[in-house]
């Protein structure tokens, strides 16, 4: 067997489908599917239930593929044993961030690595909680900036900080006058949430369970809307379509002229009751991942970064 071949199992254990996993592999699916069934005659078993247009992994598959997942991280470990002998920081280093982390910490982040580290530079991969675990697991991301809970997954954490919410409402809202709000207070409002797969949105829900309750009794939820992003939520705000609950981080800062955020003019940010509700970022990365001086670089990057509102907490 090769190193090839496995890496083409893992990939079509991730894509559930042939032809996706030629495309991420850059070959054909023809040269894909022969190797796949090299590999089969070899071991003298079935990787793959081929059927329509899903393939699922058989049992004996799955054990195989995690050891071709393990098999391919150390054979990259080798290289870079190689260039730590040269320079430990030596390489990209890959990280992915949730949607609603990535906007107000990567523009300083990154300012702060190349700073820092330029022989380190950040590839960079925005998306959900549940697809960064599974791009850390297969080896697509080295590290990533998640905020818990999520699944435990055997991965290292590290915190980073917690960070209160804030009720963002209209600036002509009888609650803007307010000088802090509780959960009760708002429950009755109409609240604009992200989409399903935010993880933020369940943040918000926990803090507010009403809004979780498809019933005649709540009114705030047969009111409610989703939007894709916070800062689209924050301009549905700003037009009087309803409130929101939003990190700190998103929220304007007042040293920082407005012009990349037109909204703030129409949007009062009110702060919640102490204790306030907050969500805890961390930072994560396989145990099996041999950069330690990469995943400890990182984070020194971002304890250095200026997160106004937020507690920093140490490892």
């Amino acid at each position: 067997m090769t190193l090839t071949e496995l890496r083409y199992i893992v990939a079509v254990a991730r894509e559930r489908h042939f032809g996706r996993a030629a495309e991420a592999c850059f070959v054909s699916q023809p040269t894909l599917s022969v190797a796949i069934k090299k590999l089969e005659d070899e071991l003298d078993v079935r990787l793959f239930e081929r059927g329509g247009n899903e393939v699922s992994v058989t049992p004996i598959g799955e054990s195989i593929v995690e050891q071709a997942q393990r098999v391919i991280e150390q054979a990259a470990s080798i290289k870079e044993i190689a260039k730590r002998g040269k320079d430990p920081l030596a390489g990209p280093l890959r990280l992915g961030v949730i949607y609603t982390v990535a906007p107000y910490l990567l523009p300083e982040l990154v300012r702060n690595v190349i700073a820092r580290t330029p022989q380190m530079p950040l590839l960079l991969q925005e998306n959900f909680t549940t697809r960064l675990l599974e791009m850390l697991r297969t080896g697509e991301l080295d590290a990533a900036i998640l905020a818990e809970p999520f699944p435990d997954q055997g991965l290292a954490v590290s915190p980073l900080y917690d960070e209160p919410f804030v009720v963002a409402v209209p600036r002509g809202h009888a609650m803007a006058q307010c000088k802090a709000l509780s959960a009760e207070a708002i429950k009755d409002e109409t609240m604009l949430l992200l989409g399903t797969g935010h993880c933020f949105r369940d943040h918000v829900l926990e803090v507010c369970p009403e809004f979780a309750r498809f019933s005649p009794s709540s009114e705030g939820i047969r009111k409610s809307f989703e939007g894709s992003s916070l800062e689209t939520i924050k301009h549905m705000v700003a037009s009087g379509m309803g409130i929101t609950v939003v990190p700190k981080l998103s929220v304007p800062r007042q040293d920082v002229p407005h012009a990349a955020d037109p909204s703030t003019d129409h949007v009062c940010y009110v702060p919640f009751d102490e204790p306030p509700p907050t969500r805890r970022v961390v930072l994560v990365w396989r145990k099996s991942f041999t950069r330690h001086q990469a995943i400890v670089a990182l984070r020194q990057a971002i304890m250095a970064c200026d997160l106004r509102g937020v507690t920093m907490l140490t490892p």
